[in-house]
């Protein structure tokens, strides 16, 4: 499991980025993140993150295109277990109840559906 907890904020901001992008140069980072620092930082934490085996890059006409070297998936995984660690001290039943009593949540009712079945076959998992 890849576990980002190595990363400064400022790395998995701009890893986030790039895993919701696929691919992304320094421009797109800048263009995407919040409160950007500068050009030669940005630049400077992409080779950090390629230094540290989270991104490889391409080189595209004169910029680099840095890309995942792992599955989105994995990462995905290891992001949401620091959350629930981090915000729900663990407890995947404090998360779902948090985010389905935001009144701004939207779970249709074939969302609500599929929830059932994972809870069902993780119930037949247990016996």
């Amino acid at each position: 499991m890849t576990d980002m907890t190595h990363l400064s904020r400022r790395e998995r901001q701009i890893l986030e980025i790039v895993y919701s992008k696929g691919e992304a140069t320094a421009t797109d980072v800048i263009e995407m993140m919040p409160n950007p620092p500068t050009r030669t930082a940005i630049r400077t934490f992409l080779r950090i993150l390629e230094a540290k085996g989270e991104l490889k890059h391409k080189k595209r006409s004169r910029e680099f295109v840095y890309y995942p070297t792992r599955q989105r998936a994995r990462a995905g995984k290891s992001a949401f277990l620091r959350v629930l660690e981090t915000f729900f001290d663990g407890s995947l039943e404090k998360a779902v109840a948090a985010h389905l009593s935001d009144p701004g949540a939207e779970i249709g009712p074939d969302e609500l559906r599929r929830l059932s079945a994972l809870i069902r076959e993780a119930k037949r998992k247990e016996t």
